[in-house]
């Protein structure tokens, strides 16, 4: 688990997060403005289906099957309450935590998103630009609309990430995690820190909401910037295709790259032997929801897992990420990192997500976290989730 800094007072220069709240009534008081984007997390869907078209917000609000893992997820949540503790000194907090040897303000990571140029014109790079002035690391998608240059420059002295859909072809995911020489040198020059291996999206998932409307971004060329500006996937497709670029033939491009990206053909664990030798940095593992497969994480030498069913958009019937959490913890938790997403939607659900996994109601740090300070009650309201 993340080790934690012990501080007797608030850090020097640390971030008064509240203070946000203090400027929204501020503004609104003195200036008549009101937030942009809604505070209330069960109105944010509503919200987001008024601005985006139609195909937009089916992807990225969209699950697998009838959204019964969505709905797992939600309720697991749901289903733990804090237990609050009084009277503790806790005026001044520190939620500093340490990850692979790096210090961060928080124990937030922004999460690898794709195709975000279907959302916002400012794509990936306006999230990477913001990522840096919060202090939050970012994660790069493979499927970004934005290229690794771009996002570098975005973020500049902030921390990022690289996620990688695994490619069938070894040549190409060489050059994805960017350890042919050439590459090599793109990435030490911009500066991704650790791999994310995703695990559970090796195709893609049955999600009635795309499937309505005939519709995937990746078909027209949009999140497959990864694949279309790495050198060994535009030799491979010049020569097989009369020396033509995939701008070119976008469509062509675009079905080759989703074909060895989403190729139906699963991985094993003997092939992160690979990854692990073309990849000098930390190699995290991202899906994984069983306790024998974080201990196999611990056997083939990985630095860290993220307990997640990808938002309940792979796998429709799927167990809730928080409910295994626990156990995996308690399986590998002080053998390597364990991450988590899934589910998350406030502050709140954040702290039970930490009191599951550092095994905060009267927090101070976010070493104080511990199970005393949840409970598994399930009320008749608990039944309903908002996804």
């Amino acid at each position: 688990m993340p080790r934690v800094q012990e501080h007797s007072d608030h850090p020097e220069g640390g971030r008064k997060y509240g203070a946000f709240q203090t400027e929204i009534y501020k503004d609104g008081l003195l200036n008549q403005k009101l937030p942009t984007v809604t505070t209330d997390p069960n109105k944010l869907e509503e919200q987001a289906r008024k601005f985006l078209g139609v195909r937009s917000f089916n992807y990225v609000a969209g699950g697998a099957g009838e959204k019964a893992t969505m709905d797992a997820n939600r309720l697991a949540f749901r289903q733990w309450k804090m237990i609050p503790r009084m009277l503790r000194p806790t005026t001044h907090r520190d939620l500093r935590v340490e990850l692979f040897g790096q210090t961060f303000e928080s124990p937030l990571l922004i999460a690898p998103i794709g195709v975000q140029t279907i959302f916002h014109q400012d794509k990936e790079i306006g999230v990477a630009e913001i990522a840096r002035e919060i202090g939050v690391p970012y994660i790069l998608s493979t499927a970004s609309s934005s290229s690794i240059e771009e996002v570098a420059e975005a973020n500049g002295d902030g921390t990022r990430w690289f996620q990688l859909y695994w490619p069938q072809d070894n040549e190409i995911t060489k050059s994805c995690v960017l350890l042919s020489p050439k590459l090599l040198r793109r990435a030490k020059n911009n500066g991704y820190r650790v791999l994310i291996v995703t695990l559970d999206t090796w195709a893609l998932a049955w999600r009635p909401a795309d499937l309505d409307n005939a519709y995937v971004p990746f078909a027209s060329g949009i999140g497959d910037q990864t694949g279309f500006s790495d050198p060994v996937f535009r030799a491979k497709f010049a020569q097989k295709h009369n020396n033509k670029t995939p701008e070119d033939d976008i469509f062509l491009a675009s079905r080759e790259w989703e074909a060895d990206v989403f190729s139906g053909a699963a991985h094993t664990w003997e092939d992160l032997e690979l990854i692990k030798a073309e990849w000098d940095g930390p190699v995290v593992l991202k899906g994984i929801q069983h306790v024998d497969d974080a201990k196999k994480a611990v056997e083939m030498g990985m630095h860290g897992i993220v307990v997640s069913n990808h938002g309940g958009r792979q796998l429709d019937g799927a167990i809730g990420s928080l409910e295994v959490l626990p156990e995996i913890v308690d399986a590998v938790g002080d053998k390597l990192t364990v991450l988590f997403d899934s589910g998350v939607r406030t502050g709140v659900d954040v702290i039970k997500d930490l009191d599951q996994s550092m095994g905060l109601a009267g927090i101070k740090t976010i070493a104080d976290c511990n199970r005393s300070m949840v409970r598994r009650v399930q009320y008749g309201g608990d039944t309903i989730s908002s996804h």
